[in-house]
């Protein structure tokens, strides 16, 4: 069986895969939803939804770093892998283990192609389809819902020392628009230092994300000097950055989000 992934690159299948290494933390949430938790043999120690997945699968290391002698252990008929949050290093490592699969994900209609995709290589067609479905009912539901709300200018922080923020070409900057919320760093590519060194006063909200990094608010007072006329807020990472089945969560969060601010 060939298939193609996300990069169009050509994977070669035996048979529809029965052992599954994911290195993604929401691909592994999306495998969970869409019936295959007990496909899965290899996870990273990021993969912490379900909860009880470390019960019973196999840590490979996270999604930068790995063991590949564990994979191997495993003997895993696909590997799947993110362009962002795999590097190219450990694609091409991987490639003599097993297939290796790699999503490309900017946009919702990437996460829905993705889907697609899951079901067309697991077998698994209905329950992708019925998950791309309610996910078109939601985002549909929420367009009508933030098209009366107003523009604002956000600042999204995704890290602390050195102070790291949301630039263009990245799925969270995608999140950001479809909220009708203007990234003020999107002049900038992927994910930016900037340095305090001036006031941002046309920054409506700053965004402090729960992860990679844990802010707090404790963090306020140290931002707060910079971005004057800003409400500071911190948000669920995962609502804006996992893809997959927790679309399903995200647009009812982004809805409490806009109420709340």
């Amino acid at each position: 069986m060939l298939v193609k992934d996300q990069l169009h690159r050509k994977i070669q299948l035996k048979s529809t895969p029965k052992r599954i290494v994911s290195l993604v933390p929401s691909q592994t949430e999306l495998l969970c939803h869409l019936g295959l938790e007990d496909a899965i043999v290899g996870i990273t120690k990021f993969c912490v939804h379900p909860k009880n997945l470390f019960k019973d699968k196999t840590i490979v290391g996270g999604t930068k770093q790995i063991h590949v002698e564990k994979i191997e252990r495993l003997q895993p008929d696909i590997i799947l892998c993110n362009k962002e949050e795999n590097t190219k290093e450990i694609v091409s490592t991987l490639t003599d283990v097993a297939p290796v699969h790699v999503s490309d994900i900017n946009s919702i209609e990437d996460c829905l192609e993705l889907i697609a995709m899951y079901g067309e290589l697991f077998d698994i067609r209905q329950k992708a389809n019925n998950l791309i479905a309610e996910i078109k009912t939601k985002q549909l539901d929420f367009d009508n819902f933030v098209s009366s709300t107003q523009e604002r200018n956000v600042a999204y922080f995704i890290w602390k020392e050195p102070w790291m923020v949301v630039g263009s070409d990245t799925f969270i900057n995608y999140m950001l628009k479809i909220n009708r919320f203007t990234n003020c760093f999107q002049e900038q590519s992927r994910y930016p230092e900037i340095s305090f060194d001036k006031e941002y006063s046309d920054v409506d909200y700053v965004f402090l994300s729960s992860e990679p990094y844990p802010f707090k608010e404790a963090h306020f007072e140290q931002i707060q000097p910079y971005f004057p006329k800003a409400k500071i807020v911190i948000v669920d990472g995962e609502m804006f950055s996992w893809y997959g089945s927790r679309l399903l969560q995200s647009f009812e969060y982004f809805k409490k989000l806009h109420q709340q601010i």
